[in-house]
C-alpha cells in the first residue's frame, strides 16, 4: 500500500474523514510535513475566554494541551498556548508558566496563499495552520527529549480530515 492509502485507512479507523466538504475547525484534524506531530481540534466548551481548544500529538504518545484565546488590546489576534502536564484545577501564574511550552499567534493560509488569523469555533477549518517559532520552542521545552517526544515538527500543519 502507498502511503496515501495506509494514512486513509489509518484516518478513517480512527474515525476521522478526509477534508473533502467543509469541515468546523472545531473537528478539524491536522498534520506537518514531517509527520512529526498531529493537532486534533475539539469543542472549546462554554468558557467565556477560550475560542478554540487542541491537542497537539507527539511521538513517545506525548500529548500538548492548547487553547487559544483573542488579546483584548486593539490589535486583536489569536493567541495560542500549548502546555505539557499543567496541574489541575486553580493554577498559579507561575505553575502556568512552567507548563507552558508555546505560546503565540496562530495563523492560517488558505488555497492561494493569503495569510489571516485562526477563526474561532463555527467557522471552515482552513487549509494550513502556521504556529510561529513552534519547532525551535518545543526543541527547548521540557517534553522533548528523554521522556518526552524526539521528533520536533515544523511551524506548519496542513487539514489532513474531519472527526465525525
Amino acid at each position: 500500500m502507498r502511503s496515501a492509502e495506509v494514512f486513509v485507512a489509518c484516518a478513517m479507523a480512527l474515525g476521522v474523514v478526509p477534508a473533502q466538504a467543509a469541515c468546523p475547525i472545531e473537528l478539524a484534524v491536522y498534520g506537518d510535513p514531517g509527520q512529526a506531530a498531529g493537532i486534533d481540534f475539539r469543542p472549546a466548551g462554554e468558557s467565556a475566554t477560550v475560542t478554540n481548544s487542541f491537542r497537539m500529538v507527539l511521538d513517545n504518545a506525548t500529548v500538548l494541551d492548547g487553547i487559544v484565546e483573542w488579546s483584548d488590546d486593539d490589535a486583536r489576534r489569536p493567541r495560542g498556548t500549548l502546555m505539557y502536564r499543567c496541574p489541575e484545577g486553580d493554577v498559579t501564574g507561575a505553575e502556568l508558566t512552567a507548563c507552558t511550552v508555546w505560546q503565540g499567534v496562530i495563523y492560517t493560509s488558505d488555497e492561494r496563499g493569503t495569510i489571516a488569523l485562526l477563526p474561532g469555533q463555527g467557522a471552515d477549518a482552513p487549509p494550513t495552520l502556521i504556529f510561529p517559532d513552534l519547532g525551535p520552542s518545543l526543541r527547548l521545552s521540557a517534553a522533548h527529549g528523554e521522556h518526552g517526544f524526539s521528533k520536533v515538527p515544523w511551524d506548519v500543519f496542513a487539514l489532513q480530515g474531519c472527526q465525525e
